[in-house]
């Protein structure tokens, strides 16, 4: 058999924007991912889904499996010709025992290449407002572990030399800070020296605690900073007041649960990530198109008698496509024909496939669609549309005269999401939204918290639209909003408004 490979793959420090492109390309390619915690586990839903993810992650005082383990386990798979990626939080050779697995894998005759990535102690720093150089400040930087310096007599840290560095960076030193403080002050480093410690650096819960080498022990350990964390000691540090963006996004410190099928839910999860939300994917429903689908069937048979076609939904005309090409047609079949759409979404969807819809009500509900048939001779409609849907439209187009088949393309199942974290969140407190677009995400994600304990009310709400609020209100969801455009960039101007809101109401209060 021949002989795997093994990628040492940095991750980034936690931002799942920062790994890099290449890092992204294996971890989508791999036979098997062996994972740390830290960076990780956003990008472990991107690896194939017969990828074998193995968990070696490293907590204070439980390592999951040894160094030595880990080494046998990365020559083992790799022997068995697997591509085997060695994902680890921040840079592979920053304080991460990449070397030691290097020489392992050298020794043992496997192919190994190094991915790179970005460390916490350039992308903390930075993500806190802190430029690590500076012209007016210091030409130098040095980083360094934070656990070899616990106070005993011997160490390979050159504490004076670095007192005379302009900017130091301290990884893992949370527990060894007041050692740290008193040492480089011993060597020579003024007291007054500016200081930053970064928890959870560039992840959405980020805090930073500033101080000085005399009183940033007390200052963290009154803030109770945990690890992660890094610590920054320079004048620098003095930057971040003015610098500071990382926490002035609109969303940053919420915590936003999307609902959407997973097919659906990376947009708008980026979108919120990119605004500072920490974002918890729970895809409570999946899209299932209808195969045997004889009312399709019927519909590409006879088509010519329709002078109108109805899409309330992305999913439909995504639906409708495959449809065709699965049965040997094409779009040609709409030359002719008015085509009707809700909402602009569901109207791109067809431009992208070189096709202008005719006509998109102002408001995005099918009640909407009313006034685009009065007045007009009445004819047949095809509404293409899921397998269950309110009959609001159907109805109205009859009462005025109007032929009408509804041509079911998909049913909306349960997702089945794993529920582990959203649950953990929520019996933190720390849930500030949940995200709806559509009535059956409401239903399917109540169903998936059945049992939990987690009731309705306690569940804040945010609806697409009026048909959605009103679904959160029958389930008794505490509807906390609801987009004044029913769209996904309603949805998101909708959250950054109530947050926004929220927050200078803190401020006045």
């Amino acid at each position: 058999m021949k002989t795997g490979k093994v990628f040492l793959v940095g991750a980034g420090p936690g931002d799942p924007g920062l790994i890099t492109v290449r890092g992204l390309e294996l971890v989508r390619a791999a036979d098997v991912v062996v994972h740390d915690q830290l960076g990780a586990p956003a990008f472990l839903g991107m690896a194939r889904p017969d990828a074998e993810l193995v968990d070696v992650g490293k907590r204070s005082g439980d390592h999951t499996l040894s160094q030595d383990g880990i080494n046998r386990l990365l020559v083992e798979r790799a022997k068995a010709g697997n591509l085997v990626v060695r994902l680890k939080g921040g840079d592979p050779l920053v304080f991460g025992r990449g070397g030691e697995e290097m020489e392992e894998l050298k020794n043992a005759g496997i192919p190994y290449e190094v991915v790179p990535g970005v460390t916490s102690a350039i992308a903390g720093p930075a993500y806190a407002g802190i430029p690590i150089t500076h012209r007016a400040c210091t030409p130098a930087v040095a980083v360094v572990t934070g656990h070899e310096a616990d106070g005993k007599d011997a160490s390979n840290i050159p504490w004076t030399s670095l007192a005379g560095i302009g900017t130091v960076v301290f990884l893992m030193g949370v527990k060894t800070l007041g050692s740290i403080s008193r040492r480089l002050v011993e060597a020579g480093k003024s007291p007054d020296t500016p200081v930053a410690v970064i928890e959870r650096a560039t992840f959405p819960r980020q805090r930073t605690v500033t101080g000085i080498l005399l009183d940033i022990e007390s200052k963290a350990r009154a803030a109770d900073v945990k690890p992660p964390a890094l610590i920054v000691v320079g004048d620098v540090v003095a930057y971040r007041e003015r610098l500071a963006w990382f926490e002035r996004r609109p969303l940053f410190g919420k915590t936003i649960v999307v609902t959407r099928a997973r097919a659906q839910a990376s947009d708008l999860s980026a979108e919120l990530r990119a605004r500072g939300a920490e974002v918890i994917e729970t895809p409570a429903i999946r899209i299932e198109p209808l195969s045997p689908n004889p009312a399709l069937d019927g519909f590409i048979r006879d088509h010519a008698k329709y002078a109108d076609l109805v899409f309330t939904s992305v999913n439909g005309v995504e639906g409708f496509v495959e449809g065709l090409v699965a049965r040997g047609a094409d779009l040609r079949l709409t030359a002719g024909k008015r085509i009707v759409c809700i909402g602009p979404a569901t109207a791109d969807a067809f431009r992208r496939r070189g096709i202008v819809p005719d006509a998109i009500p102002e408001t995005y509900v099918a009640e909407s669609l009313v006034p685009l048939f009065e007045g007009r001779t009445p004819g047949n409609v095809a509404i293409l549309r899921a397998e269950q849907a309110r009959e609001v439209l159907p109805d109205a187009l009859r009462n005025l005269g109007y032929g009408v088949d509804v041509i079911p393309l998909y049913r909306t199942i349960s997702g089945n999401p794993d529920t582990a974290a959203l649950l953990d969140a929520f019996r933190a407190g720390r849930v500030d939204a949940v995200t709806f677009s559509s009535s059956s995400t409401v239903e399917r994600f109540l169903e998936a918290l059945s049992g939990s304990g987690i009731e309705p009310a306690s569940i804040p709400g945010v609806a697409i639209g009026p048909v959605t609020a009103d679904t959160c209100r029958e389930h008794g969801v505490r509807l906390i909003g609801m987009a004044a455009e029913h769209t996904i960039p309603g949805l998101v101007a909708k959250l950054d408004e109530l947050f926004s809101a929220i927050q200078e109401k803190g401020r006045g209060a």
